[in-house]
């Protein structure tokens, strides 16, 4: 584990510059509140970006397709946003009307000072359910993938009328998901929030453990995973103040594991339909955190992939088409 974090800490000269680089042209990017702009040919496929205010935070989101259609929501991971869902909305967009949100200090959304946003779990899902009264989205199915698990689940806890369908992608609600040595840091720092402590989880705020979430586990990461995804997110990361809220929302993702009992039980009163669909050679969410849902979810479709963590870089098709398959079967138009 030491080794890990020491090759996480050799920052790359050339990943740095062409951060830097791609850095100010995302900034330039960013749409003023009631822009919208198509990103695709064909029209019930097109992706439209919007921002909207929510609690005086600028929160960015793509939306696709039709708005008479079942809602589905995708909740993005660490260190990713929105953008990890570029290549999955316009292949359920034809069937189905698409949100899929930057939460606050990712991708698109505003980055407020940590003493004006409280960067916690709770307080992201909070952001993200005001999002969803704000659209009207009083049904939906969601998307679930790592950081989106525990703020998607507390959405569906708080209010599981509104969830239609889950489809999880290496998220996790479960002890065993999280017992595996990338954890050991964060549960050190959890019990002691110390310099020391912190000290540890810094580097994976940097280019080499944000490039090995891109290769680490792929069958073939070089033919396969656009190396553009790590220095896309690396560039977010890169802002001023961005790594410090990383590392405060490390520490909140101390608050989850104590609620996994208040999600299961969700899961077992409700029974909402699951799909899960796993890279199964991930190192941060194993295999082994797949596998509980079963019991609380017998029902559950499990497909377990030959891929890491961001699954949807080299096996995107194929979860687009299990997608497909499992809403137009689950979910009421």
């Amino acid at each position: 584990m030491n080794a890990l974090h020491a090759r996480f800490a050799r920052l790359s000269l050339a990943a740095a510059l062409a951060a830097a680089l791609v850095q100010p042209a995302l900034a330039q990017a960013a749409p003023d509140a009631a822009q919208t702009r198509p990103a695709a040919a064909r029209p019930s496929a097109a992706v439209s970006y919007h921002t909207v205010d929510i609690d005086g935070v600028k929160v960015f989101y793509r939306e696709a397709g039709p708005k008479n259609a079942p809602t589905v929501l995708l909740l993005h991971g660490f260190p990713t946003s929105s953008h990890m869902f570029r290549n999955l909305i316009p292949q359920l967009a034809e069937r189905y009307h698409v949100i899929a949100p930057d939460y606050p200090g990712y991708g698109q959304s505003g980055q407020p000072a940590m003493d004006q946003y409280e960067y916690s779990f709770d307080n992201l899902a909070k952001t993200v359910d005001k999002l969803t009264v704000k659209l009207g989205l009083s049904k939906y199915a969601m998307y679930v993938m790592d950081y989106g698990a525990p703020i998607g689940y507390r959405l569906a806890a708080a209010h599981p009328e509104r969830i239609s369908a889950i489809v999880v992608q290496n998220g996790n609600a479960y002890d065993e998901g999280i017992d595996n040595p990338f954890w050991v840091p964060a549960k050190a720092y959890w019990k002691d929030k110390s310099e020391a402590n912190a000290a540890k989880l810094r580097p994976l705020f940097e280019m080499d453990a944000t490039r090995w979430q891109y290769t680490e586990g792929y069958r073939n990461p070089a033919l396969n995973v656009s190396p553009d995804s790590a220095v896309i997110d690396q560039a977010y990361m890169d802002r001023p103040g961005n790594k410090a809220i990383q590392l405060e929302l490390f520490y909140s993702y101390g608050t989850n594991p104590p609620l996994y009992p208040q999600w299961q039980a969700y899961f077992r009163k409700h029974q909402p339909p699951m799909l899960i669909v796993w890279g199964k050679n991930d190192k941060i969410f194993p295999a082994e955190g797949a596998k509980p849902y079963l019991r609380d979810l017998p029902k559950a479709e499990v497909h377990m992939l030959d891929t890491g963590h961001f699954a949807l870089e080299e096996d995107g098709d194929r979860i687009a088409r299990l997608m497909r398959d499992f809403l137009d079967r689950k979910v009421k138009r």
